[in-house]
């Protein structure tokens, strides 16, 4: 275990701006700029203390489309969920256009996190009662919007996520890379400005997971979010417009 502590400072290398911004060129404006400075992540465990991140500095600029790869344990999940505000970093700060996330309120970050944050995550976490359309109007049906707009919304999302013959469909009837595709229509309702995705084709064939890595990049374009994706896929990893390398809780950018 590393002697370090979450106070001590480390030492980071500055990053060329063509280096910093990954951004698909031609991308539509909309996305979140995110600093992350000296973020620590310590877990008490057996009376021990586990550095699981350990002074990660990242920028990523608007519409930035970034991979995050690593092996199992190195802390690219944490670092999601921290940046998602899914957990509280032990220190460090993230700033999501400024505004310092980790100063929120409970409250304030679950309001923050509904209306500015979408996730796709390995598993799709739909709700198997409800259909399709059902399943991604609920973050709308949750911010009280009404209940046609959100219909019409969700419509419009299945639509273009290829999914507009399958709206009345529960997630049984659907195959594991429609199930996928309603979860990322779900992510997009409230037009998230940071996209985060966790492992988000590791559970599918190749050919279905390739068609979710060609929708995400269309979506990139199209929508301008920001978008960080950490999986063990590298021709997905190699086609984001900046690779990061996660190695003992520290981040390593790659050519």
């Amino acid at each position: 275990m590393s002697a370090l502590t979450p106070h001590e400072p480390v030492a980071t290398v500055p990053v060329p701006m063509a280096n910093v911004a990954g951004t698909r060129p031609g991308a539509a404006p909309g996305g979140a700029r995110v600093l992350v400075r000296e973020l620590w992540k310590v877990f008490q465990h057996g009376g021990r203390s586990i550095e699981v991140l350990r002074g990660i500095n990242l920028d990523l600029q608007p519409g930035a489309l970034v991979s995050v790869v690593g092996a199992s344990g190195v802390g690219k999940s944490t670092l999601l969920h921290l940046l998602g505000t899914l957990d509280v970093a032990t220190s460090g700060k993230i700033l999501f256009d400024g505004a310092d996330v980790t100063d929120m309120s409970p409250a304030q970050l679950a309001s923050f996190r509904n209306r500015e944050i979408g996730f796709v995550f390995q598993f799709h976490h739909l709700l198997p009662e409800f259909t399709a359309l059902e399943n991604t109007m609920m973050p709308g049906l949750i911010a009280r919007r009404p209940r046609k707009e959100c219909r019409d919304r969700a419509e419009a999302i299945l639509a273009r996520v290829g999914l507009q013959d399958r709206l009345r469909h529960r997630p049984g009837e659907l195959s594991g890379g429609e199930q996928q595709r309603v979860a990322l229509a779900r992510a997009l309702f409230l037009s998230p400005r940071l996209l985060l995705g966790d492992e988000p084709t590791g559970n599918l064939d190749s050919k279905t997971g390739r068609a979710i890595h060609d929708l995400f990049f269309e979506l990139n374009r199209e929508l301008g979010m920001t978008l960080l994706l950490v999986t063990h896929n590298d021709e997905l990893a190699g086609r984001a417009f900046r690779k990061l390398r996660m190695v003992d809780g520290r981040i390593q950018e790659e050519e």
